[in-house]
């Protein structure tokens, strides 16, 4: 099960109670917690899907505390910078 991103959750996570965090690239803050099973990164996909991404990747980085980061979704793309301004 996915939980979105509260400050209890945070909390929880700190406490070790969460196994994953799952992180979007280019946010300071993560999209939530969850326990790193397979239903819920197809949860995610269904997320994902249901706002018409197609094609989801999720790096998943290994901690040495046995617990895990998932960032998901593509990097944010400079398209619109204008290095001259």
């Amino acid at each position: 099960m996915i939980h979105k991103y509260s400050p209890e959750n945070e909390r929880r996570w700190n406490r070790g109670e969460h196994q994953v965090q799952l992180n979007i690239p280019g946010q300071t803050r993560p999209m939530g917690y969850c326990d790193g099973t397979q239903e819920d990164e197809d949860e995610l996909r269904e997320i994902a899907e249901s706002e018409d991404v197609e094609d989801l990747p999720i790096d998943k980085r290994f901690l040495k505390t046995g617990r895990q980061v998932w960032t998901i979704g593509h990097p944010p793309t400079d398209e619109g910078w204008d290095e001259d301004a």
